[in-house]
């Protein structure tokens, strides 16, 4: 098939791209020529603001793909700006889980719809939940929601994490700096980097409708991290309500995501302990 890739070129991208690209597709990648990769065979690019309407008429000039994966939708008005000039077959776009309302365990894709949703045209604002929920809304003035996957997904984790989330509570344990933990016992799920590319692939040859969760099956308490991590490194964490704010607190409740539509289309995601501590391991030997 032909593929444009809106992203592609930074973290989870990558393995997303080498799979697509290893199923055959012929991948266009869409950047603003800042970046590029030795992916894992030919792909073509393009460069546009994908923020500017102009830009990608420029480029695009009303092509049309069998698929588009749309990666870094932030808001309503990117969206606009690429499907107002450019069409597809199907489109599948990188939302997120943050577009629920509520923190609890087993959340399902039922409980944010984007149809339902009204509809606000604007940038990309401080509240990423707000963008991201008027990003999938706006998808449906362009394309009927038969053809259109929201893929939704928690914290991604994994080598190449760039935010340094994990690698915070590493450090700060390493280096003996206080650290203030909100709520040690609350659980949570998350998502590897290479299963999260790979999931977008297996959507190119596996539609579904509508939103789908994706997420490694289980949780991890913050404690477990922190205990864990006391133990490879032989150091205490030190928790202290003035420390440096971790990342993860606020959550309200365990937070964890049903899976079982992407199970019902033929996937299965890894269990969060087949990797989780190893990438542990991995940021601690550095």
């Amino acid at each position: 098939m032909k593929i444009l890739v809106v992203g592609g070129t930074r973290y989870f991208g990558i393995p997303m791209v080498n799979a697509l690209l290893a199923k055959g597709h012929d991948v266009t990648i869409a950047t603003r020529g800042n970046a590029k990769v030795d992916f894992d065979g030919e792909v073509s690019y393009v460069i546009f603001d994908r923020t500017d309407s102009a830009s990608v008429k420029r480029a695009l000039d009303n092509k049309k793909y069998d698929v588009i994966i749309d990666k870094i939708a932030y808001s309503s008005n990117d969206v606009k700006a690429l499907l107002e000039n450019v069409s597809c077959e199907r489109y599948i776009q990188m939302s997120t889980c943050s577009v629920y309302h509520e923190d609890h365990a087993n959340i399902s894709e039922d409980e944010f719809v984007a149809s339902e949703y009204p509809l606000e045209w604007m940038g990309r604002i401080t509240d990423y939940a707000k963008t991201k929920r008027n990003a999938e809304r706006a998808v449906l003035e362009y394309m009927d929601s038969s053809v259109c996957t929201f893929v939704r997904y928690p914290v991604v984790l994994g080598e190449n994490d760039y935010t340094g989330r994990l690698r915070f509570y590493i450090e700060h344990i390493n280096n003996e700096k206080p650290m203030f933990v909100d709520d040690l016992n609350e659980a949570m799920s998350f998502i590897h980097e290479k299963e999260a590319g790979e999931f977008l692939a297996y959507l190119a040859d596996h539609p579904l409708s509508g939103a789908v969760n994706g997420c490694s099956n289980g949780t991890i308490n913050i404690s477990d991290i922190i205990s864990y991590t006391e133990e490879k490194l032989g150091k205490k964490a030190i928790l202290d309500e003035n420390g440096d704010a971790a990342p993860f607190n606020g959550l309200k409740d365990t937070l964890s995501f049903s899976t079982e539509k992407a199970r019902e289309a033929g996937y299965t995601f890894s269990d969060l302990e087949s990797w989780i501590y190893k990438l542990i391991d991995f940021e601690i030997v550095g």
